[in-house]
């Protein structure tokens, strides 16, 4: 049987929204959405939670998630990875019941709105074309990366896809339609992600979905 558990990361301390993996949405803690929505998957063995917090970690047990560990501070900050997360989560199951997992499934609990169905047609897909090492849901971006700039320092503005031709003046029609991730369903093989050093892997598989309620802002909630 494929090992399958799902990984929920859900610091403290946020910044541009105070403890916002626990603020309420719908009556619950955003956290207990995406705990309720891995429970309900019919191929998810195991819901984890990683937390540095010991408040945290009751809501996550509360609502049926397995915490089995409190996660360090010095991997819990602001621009700590979720590869820092993913691989202490692995290194712990190892060496405490000697469990290594075949499939990952990520899911973040700024995501609290998902389909029925959608975690596990995902994990499916995945496992039906083999050769790829993860999956990522993605959305439609509104506009093609060509037409995207970085600004530097001194307001000069540059795009390393169109340095050496000018497609970021033709027109919109033209140019391949583009996607962006939208942080709601990751799944890894572990095999050539996280035992890789990597989050991804070289073969990444597109899930398409129509939207991105994806919260990072006080203007993310409202939209919801």
């Amino acid at each position: 049987m494929v090992k399958i558990i799902s990984i929920i990361p859900a610091r403290s301390g946020s910044k541009r929204i105070k403890d916002k993996n626990i603020k309420k949405y719908k009556g619950t803690p955003l956290l207990s959405h995406s705990i309720k929505h891995s429970l309900k998957s019919k191929y998810i063995q195991r819901t984890i939670v990683s937390t540095d917090s010991k408040k945290y970690a009751k809501i996550a047990i509360k609502y049926g998630a397995e915490v089995p560990f409190l996660r360090p501070k010095k991997i819990s900050k602001d621009r700590s990875t979720d590869l820092e997360c993913f691989i202490h989560c692995l290194n712990f199951l190892k060496d405490k019941e000697n469990y290594i997992p075949d499939i990952i499934v990520h899911l973040r609990p700024t995501y609290p709105i998902r389909e029925k169905n959608l975690i596990d047609n995902c994990i499916k897909l995945l496992i039906k074309k083999n050769t790829f090492h993860s999956l990522r849901t993605v959305c439609v971006s509104e506009d093609p990366i060509e037409k995207m700039w970085y600004k530097k320092k001194d307001n000069s503005i540059y795009n390393p896809i169109t340095k050496n031709n000018q497609n970021h003046s033709v027109s919109t029609q033209s140019l391949k339609q583009t996607y962006h991730q939208n942080s709601c369903v990751d799944v890894l093989r572990v095999k050539y992600t996280i035992l890789k050093n990597r989050i991804a892997g070289q073969k990444i598989l597109g899930y398409e979905m129509s939207h991105n309620f994806d919260i990072d802002t006080i203007k993310d909630f409202k939209k919801l």
